[in-house]
Order: structure tokens, then C-alpha cells, then sequence
């Protein structure tokens, strides 16, 4: 029988992530007092055939008896008694503009801000985050994209090692990314833009893609950058980072910038132990200011 504990910060995903795993066989029990767990638990190992893999859904709701929960988790571990703690996090900006979005009002905030809410809660549930065994980042997760990554941890039980990388396409004269963590300029590559046929194409497209990778500086910067990627990332996993923004620039963030990106992303796609997405931010920013 596989147990998971599904906990995280209120507003990350949680449900959602209970409902996806609900579509992966799991049995699925949302905000079941601490008190009843032990009860539960044995509930269930009476029935092993009825019920192979279960998630339960524990987080804030539970009041006072929240901090109960590490106890039994150091219970269960003393019985060897396996479990497995998904953490659903996301950045307090992110959380604070879906309360807004939802009108819902912080379970913790009272007559306050949310982001006070926000502030004692991360204080509570830091224990489950420490202990946790994935932790999941959603604040540029699209729901299918937290399916993806939850079928490689409980389906094709794949290594998971905390940490989803963005790889984002941009325009410096849009302005870099404010969450960018590294950034690079790709302006030195040749650039479409001048080539009257491929000005209006993007870098999905293979004719731009051969314009800005001819002469092989492309492929050589590439293989520099993914060598250093290939060195950083598992060092911030070590380090505990669980969600890093790589920014790849150019002039409009059309054609090379889009190139490039896509060029790292199909590479970093191949270590399947991270998740990673490809986001280009200005591609259409041309057709938008001219319409």
C-alpha cells in the first residue's frame, strides 16, 4: 500500500493535485482530522485488498492538531510504516494574487492582510516542507503541467528531485524577467530580424532557426551553456531550490531568443529527474503593439 501525505501552502494546488491523483487510482481523503488518522490507517490495513494506494489531504484547516501530525509521522516511521509527503508550495505573490482572484479569505489572516496570513502559515507547516519528499513549486504551473509532473513521481516512478525549471524566452527592450534567476544574452547570434523574408517569422520556426544557428557559434555557445547548466542545477538542488528560471535574451525576444530557449529546453528535457517548461514571453509582441 502506498500512502501519501498531500500538504502545502493554502492557495498552491493541493485540491487540485488530490483530484489528479484521485484519476491516478489513488483513494483520496481531503482535511481528515489528525485524530482520526491512526484510526484510518488501520481501517485500511484490515482491507488491503479494497484500497492499494491512498492520499490524504492534511494542511492549515487542521487547527492546533496540525502540529500532532509529527508525531505520527515519527510513529509510522518508528514502525516502518512507508509514507510519502508531497508539498505543494508556491511564492507568497502568487498566492496573494489567487486569494484575490478567488475572493477567498486566508484561513489564518483574520481581520489582517493575506500575506500575514501567508506568513504564520509558512511558520506552521515548515515542519511537513523540511520532511517533505517532493515538493512541488506551481506559482508558473498549468494544471497539466502539475499532472505531468505528479504521473512521473507515482506513475512511471521516476527520480524527482525537487526542482522545475523554466526555461523563458525574452526581449531586453521589454525589459528582463523579474524572477529570472540566470539570465543570457544571445545577441551576438545572427539575427532574422534584417532578412526581409524572416522578419515576420518567429524562432519556431526551422528557416529561422537555420538563419540564427549558421556558422556554428550557436551550437558552440550551447554546448557551453548546457555544460554550465549541467553543473549549476544540481548544486541548487543541494541547496534546496525547487524552482529556477533560466532567461535567454535577445533584442525583440522573436527569433533568437525563442530559438535558443527551445535548443535548451529539448536538452534539459532529457533529465527526466527535473521538470522543465519552455515559456516565450515577447514572441508576439510585435503583432500585438502593430494590432
Amino acid at each position: 500500500m502506498r500512502v501519501v501525505i498531500v500538504t502545502g501552502m493554502s492557495g498552491a494546488g493541493k485540491t487540485i493535485a488530490l483530484k489528479i491523483l484521485e484519476d491516478l487510482g489513488f483513494y483520496c481523503v481531503d482535511n481528515l482530522p489528525i485524530s482520526l488518522i491512526e484510526r484510518f490507517r488501520r481501517l485500511i490495513e484490515d482491507n488491503p485488498g479494497d484500497i492499494q494506494n491512498v492520499a490524504l489531504g492534511i494542511d492549515i484547516r487542521s487547527g492546533e492538531e496540525l502540529s500532532d501530525l509529527g508525531r505520527i509521522l515519527q510513529k509510522w516511521k518508528a514502525e516502518k510504516m512507508p509514507y510519502e509527503i508531497l508539498f505543494l508550495d508556491a511564492s507568497d505573490g502568487i498566492l496573494v494574487k489567487r486569494y484575490k482572484e478567488s475572493r477567498r479569505k486566508h484561513p489564518l489572516a483574520g481581520a489582517g492582510r493575506i500575506d500575514q496570513g501567508i506568513g504564520k502559515e509558512r511558520s506552521r507547516v515548515e515542519f511537513l516542507k523540511n520532511a517533505a519528499d517532493y515538493i512541488i513549486d506551481t506559482s508558473k504551473l498549468l494544471t497539466r503541467e502539475l499532472r505531468q509532473e505528479l504521473e512521473k513521481i507515482f506513475i512511471d516512478d521516476k527520480s524527482y528531485q525537487n526542482l522545475f525549471v523554466t526555461v523563458l524566452s525574452f526581449g531586453f527592450k521589454y525589459g528582463i524577467p523579474g524572477d529570472a534567476d540566470l539570465v543570457f544574452d544571445v545577441r551576438f547570434l545572427p539575427n532574422p530580424y534584417y532578412v526581409e523574408e524572416l522578419r515576420q517569422h518567429t524562432g519556431e520556426e526551422k528557416e529561422v532557426q537555420d538563419y540564427v544557428k549558421q556558422g556554428g557559434t550557436a551550437e558552440e555557445f550551447l554546448k557551453k551553456l548546457y555544460d554550465m547548466l549541467e553543473f549549476l542545477i544540481p548544486h541548487y538542488v543541494s541547496e534546496g531550490k525547487n524552482q529556477l528560471v533560466i532567461g535567454i535574451g535577445c533584442t525583440g525576444g522573436k527569433h533568437r531568443s525563442v530559438t535558443i530557449a527551445g535548443e535548451v529546453y529539448r536538452r534539459l528535457k532529457s533529465h527526466e529527474e527535473w521538470g522543465v517548461k519552455l515559456e516565450h514571453r515577447d514572441i508576439d509582441q510585435d503583432r500585438k503593439r502593430k494590432g
